[in-house]
């Protein structure tokens, strides 16, 4: 029980746009791709916890603040945490759900880092789907969200969405909606809940999710970083009290 795996998501998002006092428009910044969607999804698996039965390990659940004024209140969390980081197993930061449509893949942000990849590998498996690196790591996303506070403390947290290959559509069609959002709803205005999200699609993400959290709460294993990983020291002295 002294042992935490943690679920967590940003519920903020921007507030509202400079506009001209009178001018006409929505200037709300709603925020629910990013990260309404994973915040609700975060909800949605803890309800599915506590339906039982209890796991051998603590499992949380943690919504942090400003994550688009600069990751602070997972930082917040990170220096002042309610389970020492020493005793935090791993997790899965839930940033932006797919809604997209079904996948035949799911990526994952920041890939080669650690172990819990060959978790979400298995588990992904047993679906029918395959785990994709992401495209464009030169652009560091893995240091934009709020798992990064807690891969400086050591900790191996999990940042997989969405995929790139729509079991029925394919690939092309899932870029062209990809690049949609970028242009017309990423930060931004427009980001509300759009009539054509696959809800469904953002359920069997949900159902992974669950999966390799069972996995890990109910396990006696410490996923570990990957051999040369920038962080894998960082948690080797914590484990052992340095």
């Amino acid at each position: 029980p002294e042992e935490l795996f943690i679920y967590m998501a940003h519920w903020d998002h921007m507030g509202t746009k400079d506009h001209e006092p009178g001018a006409e428009g929505d200037f709300i910044y709603n925020g629910a791709e990013d990260n309404a969607s994973g915040t609700s999804g975060m909800l949605e698996i803890a309800e599915a916890w506590a339906a039982g039965p209890a796991p051998a390990r603590s499992v949380g659940f943690l919504a942090v603040t400003a994550e688009e004024s600069g990751l602070l209140g997972s930082k917040a969390y990170a220096e002042n945490p309610q389970y020492p980081m020493s005793k935090t197993v791993g997790g899965i930061n839930m940033d932006r759900l797919n809604f997209r449509g079904k996948m035949s893949d799911i990526v994952v942000i920041g890939h080669g880092g650690s172990e819990m990849e060959d978790i979400l590998g298995s588990v992904a498996r047993e679906t029918g789907r395959t785990v994709t690196p992401e495209a464009t790591p030169e652009k560091g996303y893995y240091y934009r969200s709020d798992h990064f506070n807690f891969a400086k403390k050591g900790v191996p947290i999990l940042y997989a969405r969405g995929g790139t290959t729509d079991r029925e559509h394919g690939t092309e069609y899932i870029t062209k909606r990809d690049a949609d959002y970028v242009a017309n709803r990423y930060h931004s205005p427009g980001d509300e809940i759009q009539d054509d999200w696959d809800l469904d699609a953002a359920i069997e993400d949900l159902h992974i999710f669950f999966r390799i959290g069972h996995r890990v709460a109910n396990s006696s294993e410490w996923p570990q970083w990957y051999e040369g990983n920038e962080f894998r020291a960082i948690r080797e002295a914590s484990r052992s009290g340095n």
